[in-house]
């Protein structure tokens, strides 16, 4: 019996190495537009309001709300297919942008307050959500 391959490693970039080395340290960080302050998620050349280049990174709170989600019944690298079904969800963050991350809790609802949680799995940092406390 042969075991499923490790995840798949992001691609390597300067314009995301920011946001994967603050996943690895357990932080979510944002681009802001080094011109008009615009916050987006996920990495990007350019800013989605003024359309120009330069960014400052923050680290965001990691908390927000279900916007949406989506079960996942087909592995899209069999690195994953161990762990089917499993639930992504949309989150929209206080700050703003939304994020999309894995599902680590129980009954959802929309509108549901959650918080980021980073999970490490062969060496590959990964963003979920899970619920809120209090």
């Amino acid at each position: 019996m042969s075991s499923a391959p490790p995840r798949p490693a992001p691609p390597e970039s300067a314009l995301s190495a920011p946001y994967w080395e603050g996943l690895a340290q357990g932080e979510l960080r944002l681009q802001a537009c080094a011109h008009c302050g615009t916050l987006r998620h996920y990495p990007r050349l350019l800013c989605t309001a003024c359309f120009r280049e330069g960014v400052i990174w923050r680290v965001a709170s990691g908390r927000g709300r279900i916007h949406s989600w989506t079960v996942a019944h087909y592995a899209y690298h069999p690195a994953f297919g161990a762990e089917l079904p499993y639930t992504l969800v949309t989150v929209d963050l206080d700050e703003g942008p939304r994020a999309l991350g894995r599902w680590h809790g129980g009954e959802l609802a929309l509108g549901l307050r959650v918080r980021a949680r980073v999970e490490v799995k062969d060496g590959v940092p990964t963003l979920g959500f899970e619920p809120q406390p209090g």
